[in-house]
């Protein structure tokens, strides 16, 4: 058993919460830009005496509508600007706020509106409230709805201030100051990649305790009045809202892109220093730039550009970097890496990402580019991050060394245990699955497992939950070879199967933004499909050169030996995976046992 814990850089006051935060920002810097928002077509800044003011109205109208300390609240909506007013609003209050992701099934609304037992629902747009509507005879503790977007009434905003215009600044204060560290803040709902999603409680104190030591380790990043940070993921799940608070607390400038297919776009607009993305999102910007190099017929220079990137990054390590490679890494600066940093914005230096591993190639790829992605790892029961890498000290590959204040126990099963401030207290409503959650020393029991090294630095190595046993009793974890075989520039997604199998096998699907160009490239119809090309010798050849590839990380035993080719793509909108991108391996196995037989037939 291997255990680290961190020394605090920062104290939770027993009697602060998160309304202090904007409070605080208004009295220092009143006149500084909080957040900005999309007016005309413009960014334009919010003070953070003006963003103050906006809370309190709404508040205001929340209270005025008869909303009650402990109330839960629900929000559905994308990531824009009246999400985090909404949220500090709800606070304000005294209320409880319940994120509910955007692209969730009637089903899951109802649930999570069911079991939080929500007093109101703030949604987006009219498919939500389409989707609320149809479910409010079973939800009889609802007793309002409004919605962002302007529909047949007035839009949830200016009505909430309009109808809080007779509700005096003093009874907002009263009910924040009614707020202690320990107070419930937020029920989220976990994912639901196994069963019914369930509620994970947060206090004001986990998030305080969180943000404040995270904000101190990682100072080079949140530079007060100086940093900026583009949100794009949903700010339903935790990580989008860690960094939505943390922004807060450092007085980072913050803008909000709801819909990632105008991402490039808003990046160039907005240029933020530093951005938090899933490594999906890291995979696609690489892939991307591979195959508009290939397009262009400049592949073989991306190839050596990469190569070089990478061979950088690894040298930084080790303090050995020869004149050669030094100036290879400048002439493919000018040629290449400038490039790839001006699509992000030109300004970001940094990037924070979760929520899966990003794999060590690409680490040092984006950090030999000059763009360095600091990896993370935590769950929403952790209030998101639990262990992150350090900027000044980076070890690529791992997932860092616990967050300040917090630690880290490895079991004698590998299973990685957790401890801290920043732990949540429970399940909403849910005392077994609680207690089953906890060890009896009060560790929390995450599920995934992984490794400590001498210093402290995390590698997961997969969930628990996910082991495979093959035939021949040989444990396969998949993360490590999915990662492998998904950063290939034409694979979308990988589950390695194999559970009581003679070996491992695996299902991909086609990543189609790269299928156009590579069918382009090696002379196929323009209209063929995946289905059409599933058995195309050319295409299986690609899909091998990626297992191949993704063999080369594990011993013989763990590598692919078979795959099969899907003919549709692992979507949040086909149900495969959730809204923070996991795949819903039961449902795949389910759904997919036709095609997992074919890769074991003979």
């Amino acid at each position: 058993m291997r255990e680290c814990s961190v020394p605090a850089l920062a104290e939770v006051p027993a009697e602060g919460n998160l309304t202090d935060l904007i409070k605080r920002n208004a009295a220092e810097a009143p006149d500084a830009a909080a957040l900005a928002r999309k007016v005309g077509g413009r960014w334009t800044d919010v003070t953070s005496t003006r963003f103050l003011a906006e809370v309190y109205e709404v508040a205001k109208g929340l209270i005025a509508a008869g909303i009650e300390p402990g109330d839960r609240i629900g929000l559905m909506s994308r990531t824009r600007y009246e999400w985090t007013l909404l949220d500090f609003a709800i606070w304000c209050a005294g209320a409880i706020s319940v994120p509910v992701y955007e692209t969730s099934s009637a089903e899951q609304i109802e649930w999570i509106l069911s079991d939080s037992g929500a007093r109101a629902v703030v949604v987006e747009n009219a498919a939500h409230l389409g989707a609320v509507d149809r479910a409010r005879e079973r939800l009889p503790e609802l007793a309002h709805v409004w919605r962002i977007d302007e529909g047949d009434g007035e839009a949830a905003v200016p009505a909430l201030t309009a109808a809080g215009r007779e509700v005096a600044d003093a009874v907002v204060d009263e009910r924040c100051a009614g707020l202690r560290a320990d107070s419930v803040a937020t029920v989220i709902y976990t994912s639901g990649t196994t069963g019914r999603p369930k509620g994970c409680v947060l206090t004001h104190g986990n998030f305080q305790a969180e943000l404040g030591n995270v904000v101190a380790l990682l100072n080079r990043l949140f530079v007060p009045e100086k940093s900026s940070c583009l949100l794009f993921l949903p700010l339903a799940h935790v990580l989008g809202r860690i960094l939505e608070i943390g922004c807060i607390m450092a007085r980072v400038r913050i803008g909000h892109c709801p819909d990632v297919k105008q991402l490039t776009g808003e990046l160039q607009t907005f240029q933020p220093t530093f951005v938090l993305a899933v490594p999906r999102v890291f995979e696609k910007v690489y892939n991307a730039a591979s195959a508009k190099a290939q397009a262009d017929g400049k592949g073989k220079i991306f190839e050596m550009a990469a190569e070089t990137a990478i061979a950088y990054s690894e040298g930084m390590d080790s303090a050995s970097i020869s004149l050669g490679l030094r100036i290879k890494h400048k002439v493919f600066d000018k040629l290449v890496y400038g490039k790839l940093r001006a699509a992000l914005g030109g300004r970001a230096t940094h990037a924070i990402s979760g929520g899966a591993p990003l794999g060590t190639r690409l680490g040092h790829f984006f950090r030999g580019i000059g763009f360095t992605v600091l990896e993370g790892y935590g769950l929403t029961e952790t209030c998101a991050a639990h262990t992150v890498n350090p900027a000044d000290g980076i070890r690529i590959g791992t997932v860092g060394r616990p967050v300040p204040g917090s630690a880290v126990r490895i079991a004698e099963d590998g299973e990685i245990l957790a401890k801290g401030p920043n732990v949540f207290t429970g399940y909403w409503k849910n005392d077994a699955a609680t207690a089953e959650a906890f060890e009896d020393d009060g560790w929390f029991r995450t599920g995934d497992i992984g490794v400590l090294d001498d210093e402290g630095f995390l590698t997961v190595t997969g969930r628990k939950k996910e082991i495979l046993v093959t035939a021949g009793g040989k444990n396969i974890a998949p993360a490590l070879i999915e990662d492998r075989i998904r950063a290939h520039p034409l694979i979308s997604e990988c589950m390695v199967v194999g559970d009581r199998r003679p070996f491992v096998g695996a299902l991909i699907t086609i990543d189609p933004e790269a299928f156009p160009t590579w069918k382009e490239q090696n002379g196929k119809p323009a209209d063929a499909t995946v289905a059409d090309l599933a058995d195309d010798p050319d295409l299986l050849a690609a899909v091998q050169d990626a297992v191949d590839e993704g063999n080369k990380a594990v011993s013989r035993a763990e590598g692919v030996r078979r795959f099969r080719v899907l003919t549709i793509n692992f979507t949040e909108e086909s149900g495969h995976v959730t809204p923070s991108l996991k795949l819903k391996r039961n449902l795949v196995l389910k759904d997919f046992e036709q095609d997992i037989e074919k890769i074991y037939e003979g």
